[in-house]
């Protein structure tokens, strides 16, 4: 039996006939694995191992390798691209539009001079002053109906159900007293809606004028002010944009891999000060864009406007693309679709408002599997095979066909009735 023999590393070598080899490099598919080394030949592995069988094989030591355990586990395939942390949500704050002669019996807001308004960077919430117009605060409120007219008693509709929840969210009603899932104006919302009034230090009419509220979907945080402190409201202008607080990561993958991807698929996302935190995708877009012109937007959600006490804002993304990067496979002209990924500990990602990260993504997952490290692959001309260790130093070849890859954990799914967990496969040290 001849001593066995390995080549340096970069050094092209021809296997002899029948003597397996093993993969210094492999794809993601079985069959495209198989075939890419297969058309390379011996040409493009740097380390060939002859297999010498029993019963005359010499000891693991002799070859420089190592045993590791066949085992049985839970395997997850990953794609890494790159992605950009910010915050979920657009939405542009507008002045109230020009009075309409306030037939509603609530009276109109006219238009005034904007005499507070808030700071880049500043959170505002429900129940608190986004601005001010000639000394009148404009009050934030939750809803995803735009305000539209002003609102008074005897009135109905979804505009009306979402002051409703507001009150009593805010504690000037009680579930008691008003169902905060009614769409009806009555004497409970007008008596509800004077208390607010009173804490924000407006004259308590009972009524809703239109301009005295912004109803948006989340708290916000504002990112841009447009209007000018001193200057006169002009009715449809931008006052200000905003996003949500929700921090979010938008990321890009291949549309190719767009149905691997959904709602629910576990990640990890490395932040720019190289901590790794989980996440969880909420939403794959639909709509494939080219590579680096994603619209930050996550399936069919998309930013909104709000007008006076208007705000018709989605989940989009914080806008800025994100470009694919990392181990996707994504070409250069592939077309891209955006995802959208909560952090499991948004607090993890500090201050910063913008940032880039990268996001490993779970694609697929199979429980249950036969594992061996992808190191322990012999390429024969018939596909894949293991070296399986016995007693004595005795080995031989099992066949195996190729499943799930982990290229994380380095590890792959393999599929053989010759092999079982707790055997032993022999991996070349590296």
């Amino acid at each position: 039996m001849s001593a066995p023999v390995q080549h340096a590393e970069g050094e092209a070598a021809a296997a002899a006939p029948g003597q397996p080899e093993r993969p210094k490099h492999r794809g993601r598919k079985p069959a495209a694995a198989a075939a890419v080394v297969l058309a390379a030949c011996a040409a493009a592995l740097g380390v060939i191992r002859p297999f010498h069988g029993p019963p005359a094989a010499a000891p693991a030591s002799a070859d420089a390798t190592s045993l590791k355990a066949v085992t049985r586990q839970t395997l997850s395939s990953q794609t890494t691209v790159n992605g950009t942390l910010g915050y979920s949500g657009s939405y542009t704050v507008v002045a109230p539009p020009a009075p309409s002669g306030g037939s509603s019996g609530a009276g109109t807001q006219p238009a005034g001079t904007f005499t507070a308004l808030p700071a880049v960077g500043q959170v505002v919430r429900q129940g608190q002053s986004m601005y001010a117009v000639s000394g009148s605060p404009v009050t934030l409120l939750y809803g995803s109906v735009p305000a539209y007219r002003s609102l008074s008693e005897g009135m109905s509709g979804p505009d009306v159900r979402q002051l409703n929840a507001d009150l009593v969210a805010l504690g000037d009603a009680t579930r008691s007293g008003l169902d905060p899932g009614s769409g009806y104006f009555g004497a409970a919302t007008a008596t509800g809606l004077a208390r607010l009034q009173s804490s924000l230090g407006l004259t308590p009419t009972g009524g809703l004028p239109l301009g005295q509220a912004v109803f948006l979907p989340t708290a916000i945080k504002v990112s841009s002010v447009s209007a000018t402190l001193g200057a006169p409201v002009q009715p449809g202008a931008a006052v200000l944009q905003s996003t949500s607080v929700t921090r979010q990561v938008t990321a890009q993958i291949s549309a190719t891999q767009q149905p691997e991807v959904t709602p629910g698929a576990q990640v990890s996302v490395v932040l720019p000060n190289g901590t790794t935190t989980p996440g969880v995708v909420t939403s794959v877009g639909t709509v494939a864009s080219a590579p680096g012109n994603g619209s930050g937007s996550t399936g069919s959600s998309g930013s909104g406007s709000s007008g006076g006490s208007s705000g018709s804002g989605g989940s989009s993304g914080s806008g800025g693309s994100s470009g694919s990067g990392g181990s996707s496979g994504s070409g250069g002209s592939a077309a891209m679709v955006d995802v959208g990924i909560r952090l499991g500990d948004p607090a993890a990602a500090g201050p910063l408002d913008q940032a880039p990260v990268q996001v490993s993504i779970t694609t697929a997952t199979v429980h249950d599997a036969l594992v061996v490290p992808v190191d322990a692959l012999l390429a024969q001309p018939s596909g894949y095979a293991v070296e399986v260790a016995g007693a004595h130093g005795a080995r031989h070849v099992v066949p195996v066909s190729l499943g799930l890859f982990d290229d994380a954990a380095g590890l792959v799914q393999v599929i053989s009735r010759g092999l079982s967990a707790g055997q032993q496969v022999v991996v070349p040290q590296i």
